[in-house]
């Protein structure tokens, strides 16, 4: 996500938005762990996959905007440190840009999700032009990896009914987050890592973008210090498991 001046005030305005309203124009919002326990009444046998985060200390962490060149560089820390994670991805100049990159994030076992073909807010546009701006990048990730994804992430966080009517004709859910750094505004890595850790929570959904400069540095130690803290890292849809991400659906800690 390339972000001029006006932008990063558009961004953090609609971040700002969607905290104080809660997202109070949109039907279905759904944190991780109801989606959990609603899919697991009380007693049932639960299938979950490699973490079962009813019971270890999860959280989910994601990065907005690539591929982009320095996102290489980020797989090495991933695959280090044996961390999974979930990339949203932007489609021009991104997607159709660096396949190659798109295709080692699905061999190394991240998961790959949508976040839409050029970040335009998809609260002001007609469902043609909101579908318009989904479909590219999905066949961009599945030209690449064979997968169509199956989660999207609405650019600033902007949703509304009308756009999750939308991503359910698209088979989409709509993922949200709980912890970002505002890595688009800074390159101070050591502040990076404060936000971080000082927001994170169990269950929590960490939003960082790869190609800011003081992104990637700031990762390791975060891995290292939330392992300590207890925490497991697992993919969005592993946060959710047992229960499958439904399309149209919003869900946020």
């Amino acid at each position: 996500m390339h972000l001029t001046p006006r932008r990063i005030v558009t961004a953090a305005a609609a971040l700002l938005l969607t905290t104080l309203t809660a997202c109070s124009s949109l039907t279905g919002v759904v944190s991780p762990a109801s989606a959990r326990n609603d899919a697991a009444p009380a007693g049932a046998k639960r299938a979950v996959g490699p973490v079962d985060c009813k019971v270890a200390k999860c959280v989910a962490l994601t990065f907005d905007g690539g591929p982009s060149k320095p996102t290489p560089a980020l797989l090495d820390v991933l695959k280090r440190e044996n961390v999974p994670a979930t990339f949203f991805l932007q489609g021009k100049g991104h997607t159709d840009t660096y396949p190659d990159t798109v295709r080692r994030m699905a061999d190394e076992g991240h998961e790959i999700a949508n976040h839409t073909w050029s970040h335009e807010n998809l609260t002001e546009l007609t469902p043609d032009e909101i579908r318009a701006e989904i479909e590219p990048v999905q066949h961009d990730i599945e030209k690449a990896t064979g997968r169509t994804p199956t989660l999207m992430r609405p650019p600033g966080g902007a949703t509304d009914d009308d756009v999750s009517k939308v991503m359910k004709e698209l088979g989409l859910a709509q993922i949200l987050w709980s912890v970002t750094a505002k890595d688009y505004q800074t390159t101070d890595t050591a502040l990076i890592k404060k936000r971080v850790l000082d927001q994170t929570r169990r269950d929590g959904i960490i939003l960082l973008h790869e190609r800011y400069a003081g992104t990637i540095p700031a990762v390791p130690d975060l891995i290292t210090e939330l392992h300590h803290r207890g925490y497991t890292f697992v993919t969005v849809t592993q946060l959710l498991a047992p229960a499958h991400p439904e399309p149209g659906k919003v869900y946020r800690p």
